[in-house]
């Protein structure tokens, strides 16, 4: 039988053993991981790299307009606030790219991977995503959203999320994008117009509530109808009559208003 002491001893080999073992394998993965240092020197230095491998590679704030990144594999490089305006991305490996806070416009990124990237708060106007691949693409706060790679759910989940935040014209231009794809969301309307309202345009809150009064009552949705219509009553009311903060939160003008939003956020 073996002793206590050997026992330990035994265990204290084993735990030893494991942990080499998992630190070969991290190192092992590093490494695989790690962008070809004579790759990233060619795109520096010449902003042309076509079929590159750069996985991994650290580039925040790299100034990259206009690079030919055709076909190179990016995958889990951190590209925040980098400067990708004009670049030529077609074809390139992007799943799981940090691209937050990037200028992204114009940027070609058709047939491009994007699986699992990060954009948030980067700037997408202009930008060419035919054939890409966007699944689990994090775009929130991102400006200049094609329309085409979005739901109109989104982009009103989006909204509701900034007007919570403050950030109101923010909040409006998604509610503009969620109406332009489908011109008769209600819950749209009446959310853009609860942001106009706090930014003090009231005429442009009052035709947002009419729409959505119109809209929920041809939908045969009598909480939204109710509820339009209350804001339509709270916007006749003189503005001198009533005793309310200048700017009131975007969900509290009226009690049911939160839970009806809810009701058309994409889950």
């Amino acid at each position: 039988m073996m002793s206590l002491q050997g026992h330990s001893t035994a265990t204290m080999k084993s735990q030893i053993l494991t942990t080499a073992a998992l630190l070969t394998i991290v190192t092992l993965s590093q490494t695989a991981q790690a962008a070809n240092p004579e790759h990233l020197r060619q795109l520096l230095a010449s902003k042309q790299c076509q079929n590159c491998d750069l996985t991994g590679a650290g580039l925040v704030m790299a100034d990259l307009s206009g690079a030919d990144l055709s076909g190179a594999n990016l995958t889990g490089a951190n590209l925040s606030r980098a400067n990708l305006s004009g670049a030529d991305l077609r074809g390139a490996n992007l799943s799981g790219t940090g691209l937050f806070g990037a200028n992204l416009t114009s940027a070609n990124f058709n047939g491009a991977n994007l699986l699992g990237a990060d954009l948030r708060n980067s700037y997408l106007a202009n930008a060419q995503l035919h054939g890409a691949s966007l699944n689990g693409v994090n775009l929130q706060g991102a400006i200049g959203i094609p329309s085409q790679i979005a739901k109109p759910e989104e982009f009103y989940a989006w909204g509701v999320a900034e007007a919570q935040k403050g950030n109101l014209q923010q909040a409006i231009d998604y509610f503009n994008q969620a109406i332009v794809i489908k011109p008769d969301y209600a819950g749209a309307y009446l959310a853009r117009g609860v942001a106009r309202y706090q930014i003090f345009d009231r005429q442009g809150a009052f035709q947002d509530a009419q729409v959505a009064e119109k809209l929920f009552t041809s939908q045969n949705n009598s909480t939204g109808m109710q509820t339009a219509q209350a804001f339509v009553k709270e916007l006749q009311t003189p503005y001198e009559t009533k005793v309310k903060p200048a700017k009131p939160n975007f969900l509290d003008f009226v009690g049911s208003i939160g839970s009806l939003f809810l009701q058309f956020l994409p889950f």
